[in-house]
């Protein structure tokens, strides 16, 4: 059971069990040279841009997704449902009299399959149940998948590997299941680069058609099931993204996914956002619909870990956004869970792991959104007597270093405590760490 005993003392200590799973117990540890209140930062007057980038954030209530249940619809949104799938079939059959062409990410539109009533009410909703609306706009979407080839496109080989990863990439889950798309151009500030990918027209299109084949496999993760998970969460990093050079690639990019991809993404998360950007959000805000607006979350650069935490697991966010997942984990199956917990300005928090038998091998990983401030590791033996060994010296680690992975053979029984001292700064910060304690096979 988890016991939270956090008062006002500067030092803050995690005890934990090595033989228990890595869930924090908190519990105060006083330093006799230090006051028992953290330190209080003194208050600073908000800059203009703060004040953009606040209002650019907070506007806007938290996108509610839809569950999907046909049962739960109004009478008018049950109708147009009906109305749409005998309009897609009068429409299908004045052509070919085959239902062959209705078809969506391997399911039929047709012929009562439930998961059918998922894609449909995304067309719907993205044309606020207008029948004819919604009818043109999937009908265009089907031509447009049997011209592209999406249907079979996540299985070819577009020859993009150094993308991988890099630009755009599915990886991890957030909080509720929804799988999470990144998205980072940051790359194409080098113009070598820029030239490989966008030289000509038909590397454009090849490079549009490697980015829709990235989205389809985030697709194929949906489950198109009343009360399931339908859509997907994309996270963007605008940190040094040339909006110029890229201004008719993202314009297709947009283009595409709007014209057949209706309702696919429940949360568009942009980090690293530069000011002029919230500027501009807040003009163009008004333009927008409150759905839409509602889908977007919108954090300032250096904050992106704080603002990644709240809505996906630290295990399963890249460790260059401050999190724990490493593509190389992925080999070894689902990232392994970790525990999150925040540091706050003027404190030093210490994560004890005791328990540790002579012989054991403790593997950790911590990391501090944002780090800039001081981390060290020390094993303390049980016996008295026995001199505290330094893991690793406490030292300044930057901001822009990812999350500290490492490992200690103990040679008698004992405990490790890993520190983080945020004394000289007046910012909270988000933090992560995970561990495993292997026995001797000695003892085993």
């Amino acid at each position: 059971m988890q016991r939270f005993h956090l008062g006002l003392s500067q030092n803050r200590t995690l005890m934990m069990d090595s033989s228990a799973p890595n869930t924090p117990s908190f519990q105060n540890t006083p330093d006799s040279n230090i006051t028992t209140n953290t330190l209080s930062p003194k208050p600073y007057k908000k800059s203009f841009v703060t004040t953009l980038m606040e209002a650019a954030t907070l506007r806007t209530p938290s996108f509610k997704e839809d569950n999907y249940f046909v049962s739960l619809l109004r009478p008018s949104e049950r109708k147009a449902l009906q109305e749409l799938k005998e309009k897609l079939k009068a429409s299908i059959d004045s052509k070919n009299g085959e239902n062959d062409g209705a078809v969506m990410w391997g399911i039929p539109l047709l012929g009562g399959d439930d998961r059918a009533d998922v894609i449909l009410l995304k067309f719907l909703r993205a044309r606020d149940f207008r029948v004819a609306d919604a009818l043109t706009m999937l009908l265009k979407c089907l031509q447009w998948r049997k011209d592209f080839g999406a249907e079979t496109i996540v299985d070819e080989d577009l020859g993009f590997k150094e993308l991988e990863g890099v630009i755009a990439y599915m990886q991890g889950y957030d909080k509720e299941g929804h799988p999470v798309c990144y998205n980072a151009y940051g790359v194409f500030r080098d113009k070598e680069m820029y030239e490989r990918i966008f030289g000509d027209e038909e590397k454009l299109k090849k490079f549009l058609r490697w980015r829709v084949q990235v989205l389809e496999r985030g697709i194929k993760l949906l489950h198109f099931k009343a009360g399931g998970v339908n859509s997907l969460i994309q996270v963007t990093d605008l940190k040094d993204m040339p909006k110029r050079e890229l201004r008719v690639a993202s314009n297709h990019i947009l283009s595409l996914f709007q014209d057949n991809y209706p309702e696919m993404v429940a949360r568009k998360i942009f980090i690293n956002v530069p000011w002029y950007f919230s500027m501009l959000y807040s003009m163009f805000s008004p333009f927008l619909t409150q759905r839409t607006k509602s889908k977007f979350v919108i954090s300032k650069e250096g904050n992106a870990a704080e603002t990644l935490y709240k809505f996906i697991r630290p295990e399963d966010i890249p460790v260059q956004y401050g999190g724990l997942n490493r593509p190389s984990d992925l080999q070894n199956g689902p990232p392994k869970p970790a525990s999150d917990f925040t540091v706050k300005g003027g404190e030093k928090v210490n994560i004890q792991i005791e328990g540790i038998e002579a012989g054991a091998t403790i593997t950790w990983d911590i990391v501090v959104g944002g780090w800039d401030l001081e981390y060290s590791a020390e094993f303390v033996p049980n016996a008295e007597g026995s001199y505290t060994i330094a893991v690793e010296k406490p030292r300044k680690v930057m901001a822009s270093e990812e999350a500290i992975h490492n490992s200690y053979t103990s040679k008698e029984p004992g405990k490790m405590v890993l520190s983080v001292d945020n004394t000289s700064s007046r910012r909270k910060k988000v933090a992560a760490y995970r561990y495993v304690v292997r026995k001797s096979s000695s003892t085993m």
